[in-house]
């Protein structure tokens, strides 16, 4: 399975086509739009979520309600573009135009000035409008499609805040995926522990009066999957190299883990190893997750556990010192619709991301060119694995 996005922040829409999905799978409009709101959710968001409704139109690869195993092509209209035909619009218009709403001071942790260095862009704006986190809207209308699948093979992904604008939440221990999705879904902040959702919103509003940006870390959970899933023979078949590089190209992340993360490099060996349990009923399994259900490269059978860090947001009402590249002389940093913070929201892309590159991996291991195939592949392997 391999996907593109294309489209702009305030273009006329966003466009997703996803290729290698299985003849047979059952999914709607509904499906996706249920969780394209989700992306839209959570406490401290804007003035865009009030514009835009998104709700994807599905212009080819599905018919009736079921995948027919050719590309998938996925729409979703910007309804501000009717606000900015002129300035964002295909064709050549007039030079009083072109200046409208150009971008000359790049703000400070943003694409916008090295975007424009390397393209050659007078106006950042060209820069601004692709690298947008407007993007991350096809991210989890593909990831809507992927989790259909998922759960079709009694996968199920799940994602909530661990840490918000610096403020750690505590997560009780062996909570099910399931547990942790409706937890989550409970809270405006996207917590599963209720304790410090009052303290965590105040910290929101009073970074909104400051006109400053706030950051944190979200956690996917993935479980049910297949062993084996990734390899060890070469550095780039790695399955959880690849969700590292998924989870990082998400706008504003800058760093991943798996598991104990970062946390193993303080304690010895024998405090992070997951020692090996076999029974009759189960097979293999860990006597604990903290390598986050990898070894190897490879699935362990144990819950996928994947952390992304993701910094403030670089767009703050109270900007920064920057330069214009028109004249070089110093000023604050251009001002653009923004949020006080949207990590609830990062947390829903990147559980979009993370089921993408699951199911992505699920269908190059068990290729199969429908959804009964596929379903049979996957339980002769597990047979298998279970009677090792």
């Amino acid at each position: 399975m391999r996907y593109f996005t294309a489209g702009e922040s305030h273009g006329p829409r966003l466009t997703a086509i996803i290729e290698g999905v299985p003849a047979g799978l059952a999914i709607s409009a509904d499906d996706i739009n249920k969780e394209l709101k989700r992306r839209q959710g959570g406490y401290g968001r804007g003035g865009r979520m009030l514009i835009e409704s998104d709700q994807v139109e599905i212009t080819s690869g599905i018919r009736h309600g079921v995948t027919m195993g050719s590309p998938i092509t996925l729409n979703v209209t910007n309804k501000d573009f009717k606000n900015w035909t002129s300035i964002m619009g295909a064709d050549d218009v007039e030079e009083k135009f072109k200046s409208q709403r150009k971008l000359t001071k790049p703000r400070p942790g943003h694409a916008d000035l090295v975007g424009g260095m390397k393209y050659r862009f007078a106006d950042l704006r060209n820069v601004l409008e692709r690298s947008s986190a407007r993007e991350t809207t096809m991210r989890v209308a593909i990831g809507a499609v992927a989790k259909r699948l998922l759960s079709e093979i009694g996968v199920e992904v799940a994602s909530h805040v661990t840490v918000f604008g610096g403020i750690e939440v505590a997560i009780p221990d062996n909570l099910t995926v399931t547990e942790i999705r409706e937890r989550a879904s409970q809270s405006e902040v996207s917590i599963v522990n209720s304790e410090r959702e009052a303290e965590i919103k105040a910290l929101i509003d009073q970074t909104k009066k400051d006109g400053d940006t706030i950051g944190g870390v979200v956690e996917v959970v993935a479980g049910g999957l297949p062993v084996g899933l990734g390899s060890y023979v070469q550095w780039d078949k790695k399955l959880d190299a690849k969700i590292a590089q998924a989870v990082v190209s998400i706008n504003a992340f800058k760093g991943v883990e798996f598991g104990v993360g970062f946390d193993a490099a303080y304690k010895p060996g024998s405090q992070i190893m997951d020692e090996i349990l076999w029974s009759e009923s189960d097979g293999y399994t860990r006597k604990s997750n903290n390598l986050g259900g990898f070894e190897g490269g490879m699935t362990n059978g144990e819950l996928v556990v994947v952390k992304g860090v993701m910094k403030p947001i670089p767009t703050l009402y109270k900007p920064l010192m920057s330069v214009d590249i028109d004249t070089h002389e110093p000023y604050k940093a251009q001002v653009e619709r923004s949020d006080p913070t949207a990590v609830p929201a990062a947390a829903v892309v990147a559980e979009h991301v993370v089921a993408t590159v699951l199911a992505t991996e699920i269908l190059n291991k068990f290729g199969s060119d429908n959804m009964a195939e596929l379903k049979e592949n996957i339980a002769r392997h597990n047979d298998y694995i279970k009677g090792f």
